[in-house]
């Protein structure tokens, strides 16, 4: 069974999420939908591209993700297919995708523009629906990346504040808080041997 997992910030309150899976199972009615979030928050890229990479290497091989957090609906910015050794990703090229694919070994970059893959658009402001839900739903059919566009060199990456190092510290950032109030900085790793983590005027001790 192909398995389709979405991860957008079009909430529940509105319509968004079911007339994307409408279309996904109108296309492929054995497609699997696993909802990853629609709880970002609205236009958060960061957010976005921080939630997929925490969770994308946790599915099967051949998952095709649909990541839609587009504040740049309806501008020039592309609509992308990307092919990995292990999965599929079908998002708008705005870095949502630059964390994930960071880890993945990239095949292919496909721009879909190929109307016969996509949905008869009657707004320029739902990709979702229109574009990103049949693209990847004829992935998951078997359809290949050549056929929905032209290929695509690269990909757009995200702008994440860098870590340094200050007098003998590792610096970094919070960047986002869970719902249970974690904070996840950018700082990936810390040394072996440290003596405490300061936060503003908190200190916490290693030991």
């Amino acid at each position: 069974m192909s398995v389709i997992a979405l991860l957008t910030d079009f909430g529940y309150r509105d319509g968004f999420v079911g007339a994307v899976k409408g279309v996904i199972k109108s296309i492929n009615s054995g497609a699997e939908i696993i909802d990853i979030s629609h709880g970002i928050e609205s236009f958060n890229i960061l957010e976005g591209a921080l939630v997929l990479n925490a969770t994308y290497r946790y599915f099967p091989e051949k998952t095709v993700f649909v990541c839609v957090v587009d504040p740049g609906v309806g501008t020039e910015r592309k609509p992308i297919a990307v092919e990995t050794k292990k999965y599929y990703f079908v998002a708008p090229d705005n870095g949502i995708l630059s964390l994930a694919l960071k880890n993945e070994k990239v095949r292919a970059i496909y721009h879909i523009s190929n109307e016969r893959y996509l949905l008869e658009r009657d707004t320029e402001t739902f990709h979702g629906r229109d574009i990103f839900a049949p693209a990847a739903a004829y992935i998951s059919k078997g359809v290949k990346l050549s056929q929905l566009g032209d290929m695509l060199r690269d990909y757009k990456r995200i702008k994440i504040p860098e870590v340094r190092e200050d007098d003998g510290y590792v610096v970094g950032e919070i960047i986002m808080f869970d719902k249970f109030g974690n904070g996840i900085t950018n700082i990936s790793s810390l040394p072996e041997e440290f003596k405490d983590i300061t936060v503003k005027n908190f200190k916490i001790k290693s030991k």
